[in-house]
């Protein structure tokens, strides 16, 4: 009994701090196969995971909105079969984050 009450302390604080805010992605893939998710890292800081399925490297640009903040740019490209993240941290806890991701075929 002893050890379901601890364990139910340690797990609920740690799911309390769960972070969630609504993500909004809008795509311009322009052909290329790219899949892309979103997450959210914590109450400052959002990410996007890209992987390119298609045969060719794709150069892609996100642009992360969180209010009247700076829109945060960032630019990859991705040679076939690859993963990577792309991440931004801003000042403020995000209430709403609005990516707006463009891919572009090499």
């Amino acid at each position: 009994m002893k050890r379901l009450c601890f364990a139910a302390l340690v797990i609920f604080p740690l799911s309390a701090l769960a972070v969630s805010y609504p993500v909004d992605l809008e795509q311009d893939l322009n052909g290329a196969e790219v899949l892309a998710s979103t997450e959210t890292i914590d109450r400052d800081m959002a990410g996007l995971v890209l992987q390119n399925l298609g045969d060719r490297p794709v150069e892609c640009t996100a642009s992360f909105r969180n209010g009247p903040e700076m829109p945060r740019t960032r630019r990859v490209t991705l040679e076939s079969g690859e993963s990577k993240p792309m991440t931004a941290k801003f000042k403020r806890d995000v209430i709403r984050l609005r990516i707006k991701l463009t891919c572009e075929p090499q």
